[in-house]
């Protein structure tokens, strides 16, 4: 029997590793003056795991311990249990673990993978790359320390600047000619 869903949605996921290593990025000096900053090696992590909607700029994040389909596939389920009306066209790469045969999807979910080795085509990248600019150079002395700071930024995420970030024109251009 087939289920009848509210609304057909777009997402896009990704996965992205944080730890204690410092992020380092450039930084400003006068000329011929190499900058000084302090850094740490550790190599303690977690993965972050979410999706982002480039339409509306809504997302849904969740942290695992690593990346693995077993992961994946709770993710999934988490995700699939917060919007259950909804049918969810998720865009993503060919991680294997995305695409293992012991992966059960949610009854609402479709998988769409992007092309192999084109990280550049998914939109939620940018905003890995934004959360990572507001970690860039700080030192936290325990994971925990590293999870509330993820946390704040997340929580000071608007939908509206999500959308911005992740709204790329062709992806909306695309939407909206699909009735989407």
């Amino acid at each position: 029997m087939c289920k009848l869903f509210k609304r057909l949605r777009y997402w896009c996921e990704d996965e992205t590793r944080l730890g204690l290593k410092t992020i380092q990025r450039r930084r400003l000096t006068l000329k011929g003056i190499k900058p000084v900053c302090q850094v740490q090696w550790q190599y303690k992590t977690f993965y972050l795991y979410g999706v982002i909607e480039p339409q509306s700029g809504e997302s849904f994040f969740f942290e695992f311990c690593h990346l693995d389909t077993i992961c994946f596939e709770k993710f999934l389920e988490l995700f699939s249990q917060t919007y259950p009306e909804d049918l969810h066209i998720i865009q993503l790469d060919n991680g294997s673990f995305h695409s293992s045969l012991h992966l059960n999807l949610p009854d609402n979910i479709i998988l769409l993978f992007q092309p192999s080795h084109t990280p550049q085509v998914n939109p939620i990248e940018r905003l890995w790359e934004e959360i990572k600019k507001e970690l860039s150079w700080e030192l936290f002395d325990s994971l925990e320390g590293l999870r509330v700071a993820v946390e704040e930024i997340i929580a000071k995420l608007s939908q509206k600047m999500i959308a911005s970030v992740t709204g790329w024109d062709f992806i909306l251009d695309a939407l909206s000619v699909s009735g989407i």
